[in-house]
Order: structure tokens, then sequence, then C-alpha cells
């Protein structure tokens, strides 16, 4: 499974984005490892393939600002997928 490209911090938006939908999976996985207790350290490196020994504010950053998205996703922006699409 290829994991689409990815930026430090996803897209800040008051709707659900291109970004989100593109990172869904990768948001539920966040969710889980959180859940699950998992070192952020293991969890970035294995989702977005970042050292975080070697890039530790980088890693973090990504990790904390894709988790924070992640709940936002599980609060509010599932509303927006439920929503019917305009073509």
């Amino acid at each position: 499974m290829t994991m689409p490209a990815f930026n430090d911090r996803p897209p800040l938006t008051e709707r659900v984005n291109a970004y989100d939908e593109r990172h869904l999976p990768t948001y539920v996985r966040l969710l889980m490892a959180a859940e699950e207790g998992a070192d952020w350290r293991e969890v970035v490196l294995v989702l977005f393939g970042l050292d975080p020994t070697r890039e530790p504010d980088r890693a973090k950053i990504v990790y904390d600002s894709h988790l924070a998205r992640a709940h936002w996703m599980t609060e509010t922006g599932y509303r927006h997928l439920l929503e019917p699409r305009m073509h």
C-alpha cells in the first residue's frame, strides 16, 4: 500500500478537504495506534516514513498535527462526508 504524499501539517479548513479525503486511512490508523498506546515515534516511522531520531522536531509536528486532524474528523469532519455532494 502506497502512502499518499503528506504535508508536515494537514490543511486546517472548516470542512473536509481533498487532503483529508486522501488521508482518511492514515487518520484511522493514527487513531487506532493512539488508542492502543503505541509510541508516537514508531507510528510516525511506519505511517509517514519519518525517522524521529534524524528529524525529531518535524516527526513530532507531523504526528501531532495529523492526529489532531484525525480527532477533528471524528468530532466534526465526518458530518461533511455524510452530506450530499454537488457535482
